[in-house]
């Protein structure tokens, strides 16, 4: 029984594996794409005062 429970601690404390990596330029690509998107979000809400907030 304590075989047991220190089997099943120990896969559970092991962290998962992500089957992808990305580069830190990677991330920054994809932030700055999402940030822009949401200016544009932005830009656009505040150029349209009929929409209730």
């Amino acid at each position: 029984m304590t075989s047991l429970l220190l089997g099943l601690g120990g896969c559970a404390s092991e962290a998962p594996k992500s089957t992808s990596t990305m580069t830190p330029e990677q991330v920054r690509g994809h932030a700055d794409k999402a940030f822009e998107k949401l200016k544009m979000e932005e830009q656009g809400r505040s150029a349209d005062p009929a929409m209730p907030r």
